[in-house]
């Protein structure tokens, strides 16, 4: 799907987040679990930075998505610092929880949470954590397996577990390279752009 993108800002603070106008989407997951490849994927356009040294992203960084022919944006993209990862600076994760935790748990135009889990790895603590915490806020949100493609034809057998251990219905498998889950994802953040459907909460 063809969107047009346009990156707005990095935030570090709630007084840094745009003003509150449309419908979010934040994507979350453990850092290196490939946030800023499935954007890339989405928007078809490198937007986000990517890197092989987890812990990159120490920001919020929010885009702008519209859909072409329409004469304003619809959607914005929230790219959340990954957790889990010890070796970034105490100084930088220590200040997280004042910007983070206040955007999950305040934002009022946050419309759905992606929570991106690595297919190619066992379940991990941090991801349950995480999608436990937004249950107990009431985020609606979507967990979505990255990496699909390295999994192979153990690939059911992956996304089950990953159900299981985190307590969910339904895992999205994405592949950023293949496409796997582009369609199906784009269908969910559209449904989340409209004010008048409710998004499904896994």
């Amino acid at each position: 799907m063809k969107v047009l993108t346009k990156f707005l800002l990095s935030a570090v603070a709630p007084g840094h987040f745009p003003p509150p106008d449309l419908p979010e989407v934040a994507f979350l997951g453990r850092s290196n679990v490939g946030k800023s490849s499935l954007i890339n994927s989405l928007v078809s356009a490198k937007v986000a930075k990517t890197s092989n040294t987890p812990g990159r992203t120490q920001a919020i960084n929010f885009f702008e998505i519209r859909w072409p022919g329409r004469p304003r944006p619809e959607l914005v993209f929230a790219d959340l610092p990954g957790y889990g990862y010890a070796r970034v600076p105490r100084e930088i994760s220590r200040t997280w929880p004042e910007f983070i935790e206040p955007y999950l748990a305040e934002r009022a135009t946050l419309a759905l949470c992606l929570c991106l889990v690595d297919a190619n790895i066992p379940p991990q603590a941090s991801d349950t954590h995480m999608i436990e915490y937004l249950r107990q806020t009431k985020r609606p949100l979507i967990v979505v397996a990255t990496k699909a493609d390295r999994v192979g034809t153990r690939i059911q057998a992956s996304l089950n577990a990953l159900k299981k251990a985190h307590g969910v219905d339904s895992v999205l498998a994405y592949s950023a390279k293949s496409g796997l889950g582009q369609d199906e994802l784009w269908k969910r953040l559209r449904a989340a752009s409209s004010p008048a459907s409710s998004s499904e909460s896994a």
